[in-house]
């Protein structure tokens, strides 16, 4: 019997936790899967034992494991099928096949342009876009945020946009907003984020200080949030998860 599993990353907050959830939920109910089972990498429960264990004690013989991550870092990349393998090591009769991130994907334009476009009526040739990621140690999570950002400035003609980090790879957000302030009369700050919490945060506390000390108008967009388009894109890698053994790991 066939069974999805959701990871998402989780949080302390309960709103994010809440959030995620609701968001997979509604996924789910697009998916014809016998057993759905949603759990967390960290700080949340239940964990990724408790939701592979749910979907053995329901009667699955073959799990596909869907990330519910923007972008592949050393989460996606090791800590999830390391867990998976020893799950799996449990239960050698269980096919245990996984999945991709959210990753690059042209949609996600669409979305990024949506929340640009709520906060600013239009762009002057002197505005600048700052699309900024968590950041990891893992090079492919940089060269993805940039791919991103070509693609977002190739769909809507952007005349100026980077790709900078919260923590983890090189440019810093902080080090790319004060480096603008010569250049451009309007930044505009895109959070490449799920949801709200203590990045978005901090986010807030570099941009406000930032503009106690320039003239410059800088606007610091929403999250990207649990929108429909990133349902459109998770259901489609869901898909490619339930007819692909690509990424079974036994």
């Amino acid at each position: 019997m066939k069974a999805l599993l959701f990871i998402c990353h989780g949080t302390r907050l309960q709103k994010g936790r809440n959030e995620a959830e609701e968001f997979v939920k509604q996924c789910m109910a697009s998916v014809d899967v016998p057993i759905k089972e949603i759990c967390f990498l960290e700080l949340a429960e239940p964990s990724i034992s408790q939701g592979f264990n749910a979907c053995i004690q329901k009667g699955a013989t073959s799990i596909s494991v869907v990330p519910v991550f923007l972008l592949s870092a050393n989460h996606v990349k090791i800590d999830i099928p390391k867990e998976l393998k020893f799950l799996q090591s449990q239960y050698p009769e269980t096919e245990v096949i996984f999945g991709r991130e959210f990753g690059v994907h042209d949609a996600i334009s669409h979305l990024l342009w949506e929340r640009i476009t709520k906060r600013v009526a239009s762009l002057s040739k002197n505005s600048h876009i700052l699309l900024v990621g968590r950041g990891s140690t893992d090079p492919d999570v940089k060269l993805d945020l940039e791919k991103i950002a070509s693609n977002l400035q190739q769909h809507y003609g952007i005349p100026s946009i980077q790709a900078c980090f919260l923590t983890g790879s090189a440019p810093s957000f902080e080090e790319v907003l004060w480096n603008s302030q010569d250049s451009y009369d309007q930044v505009i700050v895109v959070p490449y984020l799920l949801f709200s919490g203590l990045l978005i945060n901090g986010m807030k506390i570099t941009t406000k200080r930032y503009l106690e000390h320039s003239q410059k108008e800088v606007i610091l967009c929403e999250t990207l949030g649990y929108h429909p388009i990133l349902k459109e894109v998770l259901l489609t890698r869901i898909k490619e998860t339930l007819r692909t053994k690509e990424f079974a790991i036994f």
